[in-house]
């Protein structure tokens, strides 16, 4: 999924704005067992970026199946 969003904020608002957004963002995202990451790339070429793992329960639950002996 790649989103855009395009505003009439200046380039110094970009630089407070985009942390802030990029926190609620994060906040929202980070309850859904999903691994995503989440890049913002001002006008000013500064990125902010967050990345989020699939939860660990996921990954015992994998760990749990290679345990299973063959059969």
């Amino acid at each position: 999924m790649d989103i855009r969003f395009i505003s009439t904020l200046t380039a110094e608002d970009e630089e407070t704005f985009a942390p802030a957004l990029l926190q609620a963002i994060g906040s929202i995202l980070d309850r859904l067992p999903i691994a995503y990451t989440v890049r913002i790339e001002t006008t000013g070429a500064r990125t902010f970026q967050h990345t989020h793992p699939a939860f660990a329960r996921a990954a015992g639950e994998l760990a749990d199946v290679a345990k299973l002996p063959a059969s």
